[in-house]
């Protein structure tokens, strides 16, 4: 949304995470402090294209601060659904219900004139469809952030009984109502993109397909696993490539519309710069952000794209031992993960195993230095918050 690394805002967790107590003493460190709240002092991709002429709008999941901070407060002319809840009390009519053990109420706004039966993705569909019909003849941003397929992992009763008649053993993906869930999501997205052929805008439309993070591998309410990222490793809330390799497409009237797969890593916060090159807006903080312009890599100027280290920083917990504090850079091939807890780095090289099986640390001490060395200026460079020592910790 800012062209920024989350390390370099401060929002390296959701905003309850943010807010809970820190110290645990089932944890050896406390984990970083993260500010919950998106800063209106930030220049977002929204504000660049209002002050462009754009009508703007959010549909779904925002996550990204309490009601100061929603959408509407942040360069967007329309907010259905966002708030600063991550998931949905429930997909279902009435989009509204009682989450946690604090039983606190949740809902979904912007949702009148739902009907029971109606399911959450396809009504995020149902109001961004109205909103392209209605300014079709005008310049428009749409993001659109289903919350599917987030927990709860909730389907259509008919899509879940069409998946669970081709579960076979040995199958890596096993819950059906996670892939009816996705059933949905891909049928909506294909909506989409028939509306804007239906009416002439896929001539002149960007559209980028996209994720926040891999899939979560845990079972959920005593169900099945989820699902399963292999032949990668691990999942959401892990910076091993289960957790942060995610698929991208992007089509646009002025790039390469033949399918072209391009192999070169990019990040979410490449997406501002990207847009307001092809789209003309006027980037007045264009030199402050880590993320650069992919045109080069979207209409085969590769020699023209920069090569660059990719960085992540998580400095936290996450549910089931899935993830530790830890921070990563990506440098060509290879792949230096720092662990807080221990205080040692592993090394991958992403070619040859991207599964992240094999660690190189041993071998390549001279490696694992130089990247370590980068990843700390890096981390330097933007302020980043680290986890410290808990003093609560038992040991165990």
């Amino acid at each position: 949304m800012t062209g920024k690394s989350p390390a370099r805002l401060n929002m390296t967790i959701w905003h309850e995470a943010a807010a809970s107590p820190p110290e645990n003493p089932r944890s050896k460190l406390i984990p970083a402090r993260s500010e919950p709240n998106l800063a209106h002092e930030e220049l977002t991709l929204a504000e660049l294209f209002k002050v462009a002429g754009y009508r703007t709008m959010h549909f779904g999941k925002w996550h990204l601060g309490e009601a100061p901070y929603y959408p509407e407060s942040q360069g967007f002319d329309i907010n259905i659904g966002g708030t600063l809840w991550g998931a949905p009390p429930t997909f279902f009519y009435p989009f509204k219900g009682e989450f946690g053990s604090q039983r606190e109420l949740r809902y979904v706004p912007g949702m009148e004139w739902s009907q029971p039966g109606d399911y959450l993705t396809d009504r995020l569909t149902d109001k961004a469809i109205d909103q392209i019909e209605m300014f079709r003849n005008e310049p428009f941003f749409i993001n659109l952030a289903y919350h599917t397929v987030h927990t709860p992992i909730e389907a259509k009763e008919a899509d879940v009984k069409h998946f669970e008649t081709r579960v076979k053993e040995g199958m890596k993906h096993t819950n059906p109502v996670y892939a009816a869930m996705v059933k949905s999501l891909d049928d909506n997205v294909g909506r989409i993109l028939a509306k804007l052929e239906e009416t002439g805008l896929d001539k002149n439309t960007i559209v980028i397909f996209t994720s926040d993070n891999g899939g979560f591998t845990l079972p959920h309410r005593g169900q099945l696993q989820v699902t399963n990222n292999a032949p990668l490793r691990s999942g959401k809330g892990s910076l091993y490539e289960g957790g942060v390799r995610v698929p991208l497409m992007i089509r646009g009237p002025s790039w390469n519309d033949d399918g072209t797969v391009i192999d070169t890593p990019v990040v979410t916060h490449d997406f501002l710069p990207t847009l307001a090159a092809a789209c003309g807006l006027e980037d007045p903080e264009g030199e402050t952000r880590e993320g650069i312009n992919l045109t080069p890599l979207l209409t085969n100027n590769t020699e023209l794209f920069p090569e660059r280290d990719l960085y992540f920083h998580y400095p936290h917990y996450y549910f089931g031992g899935i993830g530790t504090p830890t921070s990563s850079i990506r440098s060509g091939n290879l792949k230096l993960i720092h662990v807080y807890e221990t205080g040692t780095s592993e090394l991958y090289d992403l070619e040859a195993d991207p599964g992240e099986t094999e660690d190189l640390s041993a071998e390549k001490p001279k490696v694992v230095q130089a990247l370590y060395a980068k990843l700390e200026q890096w981390l330097g460079e933007v302020d980043a918050q680290l986890p410290s020592s808990n003093p609560a910790w038992d040991g165990k």
